[in-house]
């Protein structure tokens, strides 16, 4: 069949190469399972459908995973073991057993990415902080405080450029429009929590009102951060803009457009996931 040994090698290392594409087209690197509710906020509900759309996209472009749940009995270890990431796209879990099969999926290694609203806890109100685990220890934020408002751009630093999910990044980038939140605790003070971007002074004031308390004009805001005992990343993004005051509720902003804003997701789960581009 081959004239030589040469031309045999070739073929053969040729075939190896073919064949070792074909199985990482086939095998996913990692898995990811994302979890939300989607019933309140029609910004919420807005990032969720976004998300749908758009994660799928990158996890083909980089060799992932990606399975989408909202049926939140699913966070149980049996179906949690076949996943290496988990992403809240927009709450939390509830009952105590999903709160457990969570907290020992992060503590036997596993990755997670939430988003916005799954970091929101406010005593008395629907999402009570409840669980000092997650919002005390895990997030380290304690509850909500507060927001701007409108949802507006703001100008990020990033803080931690070597982090993996940061690597990517400007020194400062526009964000897309967002509720920023404000939390009860400093992140800041706490050992265990590494910043990764925060508000940069150059965006105020940020919100445009028309409540005087919905527009910040200084003070220190992380939007971006990780806990240093976990392999995982918060960002405070995920609220799209919605035309609430004219009442038509169409979609003014969508957080997924931003493509620098976006290497901190991809670049995030890739860490997470044990995976290198």
């Amino acid at each position: 069949m081959f004239q030589n040994s040469k031309t045999a090698l070739v073929f053969l290392t040729l075939l190896v190469v073919t064949t070792n594409i074909l199985a990482q087209k086939t095998s996913p690197k990692f898995k990811v399972i994302a979890f939300f509710t989607g019933k309140s906020d029609r910004a919420h509900i807005s990032f969720v459908g976004e998300a749908g759309k758009w994660f799928p996209k990158i996890a083909k472009e980089n060799n992932f995973q990606f399975d989408t749940t909202s049926n939140w009995s699913n966070m149980n270890p049996a179906f949690l073991s076949s996943y290496q990431v988990i992403v809240f796209l927009d709450t939390r879990p509830e009952k105590p057993s999903q709160r457990e099969a969570f907290e020992k999926f992060m503590e036997n290694g596993g990755g997670w990415m939430g988003f916005h609203f799954s970091a929101f806890a406010l005593t008395p109100s629907m999402y009570a902080q409840d669980w000092d685990w997650y919002h005390e220890s895990f997030l380290g934020s304690g509850q909500y405080k507060s927001n701007t408002w409108r949802p507006t751009t703001a100008i990020l630093k990033v803080e931690k450029a070597r982090h993996p999910a940061m690597r990517h990044l400007p020194s400062t980038f526009t964000s897309a429009p967002n509720e920023w939140y404000r939390w009860e605790k400093d992140l800041k003070a706490n050992p265990d929590i590494e910043v990764l971007a925060s508000i940069d002074s150059s965006s105020f004031p940020l919100g445009t009102g028309p409540k005087p308390h919905e527009i910040w004009h200084s003070g220190y805001y992380p939007v971006v951060w990780t806990n240093k005992k976990y392999k995982m990343i918060y960002l405070n993004m995920g609220h799209n803009d919605i035309d609430y005051e004219n009442k038509t509720n169409k979609e003014l902003s969508f957080t997924l457009e931003n493509e620098i804003q976006n290497k901190i997701i991809v670049d995030g789960l890739l860490w997470m996931g044990g995976a290198k581009k």
